[in-house]
């Protein structure tokens, strides 16, 4: 597998992360617009493995199926602070921003590799990463 497969499939990885959270959070708030917001912004996260995946495929190699132990404790960790939380939603909302950080921050480093493919495959979906993290970031600071 070579060094621009195993980046493609990190990023697969913390973007699944991503997208299992939302599906997990739009499962646990009770407000109809947060499930609404919190089911589109996990299709833009498959969106996004979709379009990672084929990559990887066309690489010859296999994608990630898989996601990390950090995205799976920051679940965690959100879900005990929405328990104690009397506004869960702003809790889930503070947390998948910091998860939509994590998420750029990968992309953004991606970017930043010496590697001339990985940022030609990776600088298409820079925009959508972007678009949700922005998303978030403004929805938490309109709390």
């Amino acid at each position: 597998m070579s060094t621009k497969t195993d980046e493609l499939n990190d990023l697969i990885e913390v973007t699944r992360d991503g997208k299992r959270f939302y599906e997990h959070a739009r499962d646990e708030v009770k407000e109809p617009q947060l499930k609404a917001l919190f089911t589109d912004m996990a299709q833009a996260k498959t969106d996004v493995i979709t379009a990672l995946q084929g990559k990887v495929a066309a690489n010859a190699d296999t994608p990630a199926t898989g996601g990390t132990l950090t995205g799976k404790l920051r679940e965690v960790y959100a879900d005990t602070r929405a328990k104690l939380s009397s506004d869960e939603g702003a809790t889930y909302i503070a947390q998948l921003e910091e998860a939509e950080d994590r998420i750029l921050h990968a992309f953004e480093d991606a970017m930043d590799a010496q590697e001339p493919d990985l940022r030609a495959d990776v600088a298409p979906l820079l925009p959508k990463v972007r678009a949700c993290h922005d998303r978030m970031r403004d929805l938490k600071k309109a709390q």
